[in-house]
């Protein structure tokens, strides 16, 4: 402990200076009550109960000053002078800007400056910058820090978390953003703009918002002359990695993009903080005159408007901003009436929802096609079932119908298998018929083997055979010669199927074939030359 206190004097702890870094990382410069609001919101409730409104702010934002305080001493932070109502204003030094870039997992390059001499002038415009990102932001109280606390604390806390939620986190947002439209992202040149705030929160509908906030000092062509500047960089082509152009913005940040929607630029926010002179119900009718041709966008023959390449320009007051949030209708987009909320006004409603309606119209289609696939797909298969039980076989024992087993193995015509002894008969039928056949057989045959066969140790016909042929019984002899076996037997019989006269027959009725066949006929053999007689000289 005491080596901790060696260290931060002032007894800060990491989370409440890794809330100073990324506050101060994202915003540049802040107070310590903006610090507290965005980084630890529960401390809000936990010191409602001081008399006075200082005592109160004194109370919560006494850690994040002690934070403050021991990174000063580490040459992180930096006091930046002092706002208007005299609030200190706080910044980060180059080393803590470099710490600060963990914190929010960015880049060193994309930091931006340290903000040094903001608060020369009262920072009225950063100011009126942390107090928008805080109403977009709405930071929720964690409530389990309040376990402890007074009902009533808690109570006043889960109100504030049942109220509407805000966008993204304080490192979805980047302020003081370059948007060069000559040069590069760290070296912009001239003509280009410089968007107050950035917003980039995908999860929460946002994929990319660019924030402008005025406290009521310019003028309508002035905020005209800013917002060219924007369509200028949007319009900007750069190659990317893969050697291919396309716009400069999409190079740092990637909007989901819906091939079947349209591909408007990034929306821009014109928040009007009222401490200037000028009224914006005044300024912005003459700014939307001005800036017609870079948001108006082209009907559709179906009813909504298309803004492919336009730029999406919304207002909205930053009280009402603060007091209703993003959800709340207090958002008005040039060309549209009636005031709507964030979400709805940086998008197309209209054309989201014919959209919509297109999707669930070709998804019908397609269910209806699969549909009458499946039913034509059914009838067919029961037109072939019709047709195939018409084709199968009937039973001539019992008339029951075959069952597919029993109809392949009588079809069964393969050169290996070998035919069905009973085609026309089922399963059940079959074997009482085989069974009945063997009773038969061995009822008529009862006798004894042959004297030639009791010394035989292997039989092929364990019983007198049958001629396949004619059906009568094998003679001794003829069951006999076709029982040779053993290597000095003769040649085994060509038909041990048949009987003596049929084997007889059929052996003549082949050499018949053979000796009428053309294969068959004789040829005349050439006439052998006599022999010469000088030859025949000298065999003599």
């Amino acid at each position: 402990m005491a080596g901790k206190r060696k260290n931060n004097p002032a007894g800060s702890t990491n989370s409440y200076r890794g809330d100073v870094l990324r506050v101060l990382g994202a915003l540049k410069v802040a107070t310590t009550d903006q610090i507290q609001r965005i980084g630890a919101p529960h401390l809000i409730f936990r010191h409602a109960d001081k008399p006075t409104p200082s005592k109160q702010k004194q109370a919560r934002t006494a850690s994040h000053t002690a934070a403050l305080s021991d990174m000063r001493k580490h040459g992180l932070s930096e006091n930046g002078g002092s706002t208007e109502t005299g609030d200190s204003l706080r910044n980060l030094t180059p080393k803590g800007l470099a710490a600060a870039s963990y914190e929010l997992r960015r880049p060193v390059t994309e930091m931006g400056s340290t903000a040094r001499g903001a608060g020369s002038s009262g920072a009225s415009h950063p100011m009126a910058v942390n107090v928008t990102v805080i109403a977009l932001l709405r930071p929720k109280p964690n409530l389990a820090k309040l376990a402890d606390d007074p009902p009533h604390v808690q109570a006043a806390a889960q109100a504030a978390v049942d109220a509407t939620d805000g966008i993204g986190t304080i490192a979805s947002y980047w302020t003081e953003v370059p948007l060069p439209a000559t040069g590069t992202w760290n070296a912009p040149g001239k003509g280009g703009a410089q968007a107050d705030l950035v917003l980039t929160a995908p999860q929460d509908g946002v994929p990319l918002l660019f924030i402008e906030v005025d406290n009521c000092h310019e003028t309508a062509e002035e905020l005209a002359a800013k917002l060219e500047k924007y369509a200028r960089f949007f319009k900007r082509k750069v190659k990317d990695s893969d050697g291919k152009e396309r716009p400069m913005w999409r190079t740092r940040w990637t909007p989901p993009a819906d091939p079947g929607a349209e591909q408007p630029h990034p929306p821009v926010l014109l928040v009007f903080n009222r401490i200037g002179e000028r009224n914006p119900n005044r300024t912005i009718p003459r700014l939307m005159e001005l800036t017609r041709h870079l948001w108006q966008g082209e009907r559709d023959e179906v009813g909504h408007h298309v803004y492919n390449r336009k730029v999406p320009i919304i207002a909205t007051g930053l009280n009402q901003l603060r007091e209703h949030g993003p959800a709340g209708p207090v958002f008005v987009r040039f060309g549209r009436s009636g005031p709507q909320s964030l979400l709805e006004a940086i998008g197309n409603p209209r054309l989201d929802a014919a959209l919509t309606r297109a999707r669930q119209e070709r998804r019908a289609r397609q269910e209806r096609y699969q549909a009458q696939v499946r039913q034509a797909d059914q009838e067919r298969a029961a037109k072939q079932e019709a047709e195939r039980e018409a084709r199968r076989p009937v039973c001539a024992g019992c008339g029951a119908r075959f069952t597919d087993e029993r109809w392949e193995a009588t079809q069964t015509t393969d050169w290996s298998t070998p035919t069905d002894t009973h085609p026309r008969l089922c399963d059940g039928c079959k074997h009482a018929a085989v069974a009945a056949a063997r009773e038969a057989d061995r009822q008529e045959r009862p006798e004894p083997l042959p004297e030639w066969a009791k010394g035989t140790p292997f039989l092929r016909y364990a019983r007198r055979p049958r001629c396949t042929e004619c059906g009568a019984a094998f003679t001794d002899e003829r069951w006999q010669a076709v029982e040779r076996t053993g290597w000095d037997a003769l040649p085994p019989e060509a038909r041990p199927t048949l009987c003596g006269d049929c084997d007889r027959r059929e052996s003549t009725e082949v050499e018949q074939a053979w000796a009428t066949g053309p294969q068959h006929q004789e040829q005349t053999l050439p006439e052998q030359k006599a022999e010469s007689r000088w030859f025949s000289r000298f065999r003599r």
